[in-house]
């Protein structure tokens, strides 16, 4: 049966999207999942994959072409001789209404949005807006991440933000309402949790939790107006995924590239011309140093100690390496990753295979993806060291458990991925048999 390759919608503003590039040719077999064209809008660059296994064919665009939102690309077909004919593309999905129960204020729904073809949920990262602030149609609501990007999402149109649906840290299913706007000034207005799904006051509740789950205010300025160093269009980067990742895991700055003029979008080949850029003089090092991310987190156990003496019983692992498989698992991803332990006197690293078993975690000469500092058993009651070239958590002790400290630059980390890094070791530090579920 043919499956529908259409044109994803990025953001609630956007009716179009420009394709960048090809990455199969017509009649290429595929596999569900595989990057087929790149596409660019005015936030963002990302691949869109393959919703099925089979044959490209029906290849209705080329590249450099804008396509409208919702428009037929192309065809996944049983096989390449497949007739390529299309059915006329179908008309972008309404969105949805707002709800009319449950004490939510009527209005118009901003709904979670599509960044991909294979993508059924996005990770609400923070609030720009809070519940009862006006807003115009190009004010950012919110950012959303997925694996592939992290975007802002606008208003779309003017009134005042009477209800959010769900908090910072929660994955959202893509269409399901995330906002109301209302037209008129709401008398309350609501915040409410995905996870419960129950309506609450917005006043006072909404700001702390928005703090507590990222290190900006709930109601900060847009990332664009906030940006340590100027960048060309107009504060965002465009570059492919791809790039962003390897020069995420390589320690680069994509920034440098716009600020030294290179065209956007970024893409691989990219990654060249910035590793030949000059180091950054040492007037910028400030404004580099503060740009950086600062976490903290407690369990209130150390669950890690008694299980790593069973760990070195039952499979002869060090603490070093049993702390290096929790801080693995940590991370997203499922390619081999480096963790580096460092006490005071030394440090090892180790890596951890895809399937984060901790059975498999062995030392390696490699460079670290992640730096752990286990200063436990010092006399130290906190860190604040600042960012270095990877991601550092650190661990000392806090009355009957441990404090752990997240440091990293801002370009080294995303804020989504801060927090799922930093939850999940301090859960697994307080509950290590979580490793082994």
């Amino acid at each position: 049966m043919p499956h529908d390759v259409t044109m994803p919608q990025l953001g609630m503003a956007q009716d179009a999207g420009k394709i960048v590039s090809w990455l199969k040719a017509p009649g290429d077999p595929v596999s569900k999942g595989d990057a087929l064209f790149e596409v660019e809008t005015d936030k963002a660059v990302m691949e869109v994959e393959s919703p099925a296994a089979g044959y490209l064919t029906g290849v209705a665009y080329g590249e450099g072409e804008d396509v409208p939102v919702g428009k037929v690309i192309a065809r996944i077909s049983d096989s390449a001789e497949e007739a390529e004919g299309a059915s006329a593309p179908a008309d972008p999905a309404p969105v949805p209404t707002a709800p009319k129960g449950d004490a939510l204020p009527e209005g118009h729904s901003i709904t979670m949005p599509q960044l991909g073809m294979a993508q059924d949920t996005g990770l609400l990262v923070t609030w720009l807006k809070a519940p009862g602030d006006a807003v115009a149609p190009e004010d950012v609501l919110f950012e959303v991440e997925t694996d592939k990007s992290t975007m802002e999402v606008e208003a779309g149109r003017k009134g005042w933000l009477a209800a959010t649906l769900a908090e910072a840290g929660e994955e959202v299913p893509v269409g399901q309402p995330v906002a109301i706007i209302s037209d008129e000034k709401p008398e309350t207005t609501v915040a409410r949790s995905v996870k419960n799904g129950a309506a609450k006051p917005a006043a006072a509740e909404v700001p702390a939790k928005a703090e507590a789950a990222t290190p900006a205010p709930a109601k900060a300025a847009p990332a664009k107006t906030a940006a340590p160093k100027p960048v060309a269009t107009g504060g965002r980067i465009l570059a492919s995924p791809r790039a962003r990742r390897l020069a995420l895991e390589q320690g680069l700055d994509l920034s440098r590239l716009a600020e030294a003029g290179h065209p956007q979008p970024f893409h691989v080949c990219d990654l060249e011309v910035l590793r030949a850029l000059p180091d950054p003089n040492a007037a910028t090092a400030p404004a580099i140093a503060s740009a950086a991310r600062r976490l903290t987190a407690r369990a209130a156990t150390d669950g890690a100690a008694s299980f790593s003496v069973w760990a070195a019983e039952a499979h002869g692992l060090t603490p070093d390496a049993v702390l290096a498989g929790l801080a693995g698992a940590s991370l997203d991803g499922d390619t081999t990753v480096n963790v580096a332990v460092e006490r005071v006197g030394g440090a090892r690293v180790y890596a951890i295979p895809p399937g984060r078993a901790l059975s498999a975690v062995a030392p390696t000469e490699e460079a670290p993806h992640l730096l752990l500092r286990d200063l436990r058993g010092t006399r130290l009651a906190s860190v604040e060291m600042g960012p270095e070239d990877v991601p550092v958590l650190t661990v000392i002790e806090a009355g009957g458990g441990v404090q752990i400290t997240l440091e990293c630059a801002v370009g080294n980390m995303d804020g989504g991925a801060a927090i799922r890094l930093l939850s999940d070791f301090a859960g697994r530090m307080e509950q290590p048999l979580r490793h082994l579920l």
